[in-house]
């Protein structure tokens, strides 16, 4: 297994299915840890960034030799890969963006079917997170406190009686824990009640972010809901404080695709059907108008507008049109101009033969 494997592939996530997969793209949860014998990341040298990194990576290559983890795993120096390959960890949601921008010694380690993956040297020292198609919180945190607990080990994180976990930012301190949940809300956009929602979340100390994490924008609108504070709650805290709010949200959603469906069905039926016309024909298209448009056909199949298209599908290919996975899908680096129309030939090549309902079906 390696990099190149992944290209053809997808991860688990994308698969569409597990509870309310509907509306919920992904469930993940992270846990950042620190080796107790070394300085927080921003303090490091690069001696103790190379010595970190040697000792991970001896530890995961031994758990992966003994056959101890649930699947079989890549080990990647990130600081050796080419930049349209750190971006393709990134669309692929296996690394951070500031992990591929850092410099210095840093890898990832992913296991297969990219259910988890561990960032060596990013903000903190280790960061781990699993990933799990549909609103599945508890199964990826059962998964992620086994793969946590076989590193520990041989490796002895930094933790105070008081405090728990130490981490390089504050609010991480406690369980190190954070737990999101990525949600496709085109309706509650669409009826422009996405903003009163997102202010109600801040005000229970969630937070909203994009469809790459912090600092990104909500591409497609897909957008991850995740705690902000770890620090005097136990894991199970945070997870049913996340967790709670989500079917509230799925419930929204579904209310304003009702309400599109009674109000404004032949608008609802022109937006999709225009959509899924324009990315089954476009000669060229840029990666943000995909995304948009995307985010239309995806609801059309939930809403039975579209046959003969799978979700599963369409996940691949918010992933698969990025620009990086064009590039590694095409072999060769591609000109801006270039990656519109090998994006439009993709979308063309697989959107082919799907079929538009009518209104009346509904």
């Amino acid at each position: 297994m390696n990099l190149n494997d992944l290209t053809n592939s997808s991860g688990e996530w994308l698969r569409g299915t597990g509870p309310e997969s509907d509306i919920v793209m992904s469930s993940r949860v992270r846990l950042a840890r620190n080796i107790a014998d070394f300085p927080f990341i921003s303090r490091s040298t690069d001696t103790d960034r190379a010595e970190i990194e040697r000792r991970v990576r001896e530890h995961v290559q031994h758990l992966s030799d003994s056959r101890r983890l649930d699947a079989a795993l890549i080990y990647m120096d990130v600081n050796e890969l080419e930049e349209i390959d750190r971006q393709f960890l990134v669309e692929r949601q296996l690394i951070s963006r500031e992990h591929a921008e850092n410099e210095g010694a840093r890898a990832v380690a992913v296991g297969q079917g990219e259910q988890f993956s561990v960032m060596v040297n990013e903000e903190d020292h280790l960061r781990i997170q699993v990933m799990h198609s549909g609103l599945d919180l508890i199964a990826a945190w059962e998964r992620i406190s086994k793969l946590d607990d076989l590193l520990e080990e041989r490796i002895t994180y930094a933790f105070n009686e008081r405090l728990g976990y130490l981490t390089a930012c504050p609010t991480n301190v406690g369980t190190g824990l954070r737990g999101s949940v990525m949600l496709h809300l085109p309706a509650l956009v669409i009826t422009r009640q996405i903003e009163k929602v997102f202010r109600s979340l801040q005000k229970i100390n969630l937070a909203v972010r994009g469809l790459y994490g912090e600092g990104s924008q909500a591409l497609g609108d897909f957008y991850q809901i995740s705690n902000q504070i770890t620090l005097g709650l136990s894991e199970e805290d945070v997870l049913k404080k996340v967790g709670d709010v989500v079917p509230v949200l799925i419930d929204y959603e579904r209310q304003a695709r009702e309400f599109l469906i009674r109000e404004s069905q032949e608008t609802l039926h022109d937006r999709v059907s225009r959509a899924y016309g324009i990315l089954r024909t476009a000669q060229t298209i840029s990666s943000e108008e995909t995304m948009h448009l995307l985010s239309s056909v995806r609801m059309g199949i939930n809403l039975g507008l579209i046959s003969d298209l799978e979700i599963s599908t369409v996940n691949r290919l918010f992933i698969h049109t990025q620009p990086a996975h064009l590039q590694k899908l095409r072999g060769e680096i591609l000109s801006a101009s270039e990656r519109d129309i090998e994006r439009a030939a993709y979308l063309r090549d697989r959107l082919n033969g799907g079929e538009l309902r009518g209104p009346e079906t509904n």
